[in-house]
Order: structure tokens, then sequence, then C-alpha cells
């Protein structure tokens, strides 16, 4: 059976620790086996991956802008804006239409998950919480982060550094 990995952006320390404490803190504990990530994509094979391998990334860290609170129904989300991000993902996708899941097929909606699978009223409360405190702040991507995934929680497989693979 071919390994099934999820392709992330890495971000600063700084940003990670306070979304990973919005995860920690939200997110139901018997559910959260994951730290804070922003997912480029979802399920990819080996194959994919080695043509991520093979694209041109960005030379230092980019800036990345965590703009909104995003209710997600059953949860919450920070929305996050970053062009060259963007431009990046939509790259790795054109080279890999056709063998894309149906969820990286649909449209990208980058955020970090700090809820979920909650109901819709305490995904609304906290959305209602964040929402009223929340102020637009400046992140960094410092790579891409490859994740084999282990049928629920999922083990760290590479780390392509923005500049250089380490």
């Amino acid at each position: 059976m071919e390994t099934t990995y999820i392709l992330t952006a890495e971000m600063d320390a700084r940003s990670f620790a306070w979304l990973d404490a919005l995860r920690r803190e939200h997110f139901p504990a018997e559910r959260n086996f994951l730290s804070a990530h922003l997912t480029l994509f979802h399920k990819l094979s080996s194959a994919q991956i080695a043509c991520v391998r093979s694209f041109g990334t960005p030379s230092v860290p980019i800036t990345i802008r965590f703009d909104r609170v995003v209710f997600l129904g059953k949860g919450v989300a920070i929305g996050v804006r970053c062009a060259v991000l963007e431009r990046l993902r939509n790259e790795a996708r054109s080279a890999m239409e056709g063998e894309l899941s149906q969820q990286d097929r649909q449209p990208w909606k980058p955020h970090v998950t700090v809820q979920n699978k909650v109901s819709a009223e305490t995904g609304r409360q906290l959305y209602k919480i964040l929402e009223a405190n929340f102020t637009e702040r400046a992140g960094a991507a410092t790579g891409l982060l490859v994740w084999e995934y282990l049928g629920g929680p999922w083990r760290l497989s590479e780390r392509i550094a923005f500049g250089k693979v380490v």
C-alpha cells in the first residue's frame, strides 16, 4: 500500500506558538492529534512529493498575513493570505493535475484550524470571542513540511526549507 503524504507550510516559531496555543485550548482534546498547521495539500503520493521537491522554492522566508477569523460551521480557523505561497501551490497543483484528490482539486482557502468537530453553537461562540479581539498580524512561512499520514496522527518525513533542503 502506497504511503499518503500531507504537505504543509512551515510557520515561523512565534506564529506557530500563537496558533498552536489556540488549538490546544479550543480543539477537543480527545480529537487533537496534531499541532497547528497550514495545509497546502491533504493527500499526495510519493511521486507527487518528488514533483514538489523539483520546484524552485523561495530563497528566503516569505511574509504571510493572518488576516481574519473564519467560522467553519463546527469550528473556527484563522485565515491566511500570501500571494507567494498561493503561486507556489498553484504551480505544484498544475504540475500534478489529474492526480489530485477531490479535496485538493477544490479552490484553496488557506487557514489554520484552531477548533473543529464541535457543535455549531460552540463554534459560533468561539468565533464571536476571537473576532471581537482579532488584530491582523504578520508571520512568515519558512519552508514546506512533508508529513506521512498515519491514519490520524502524522509523522514528519521531510523539511524543505526556503533556500535549501535540510
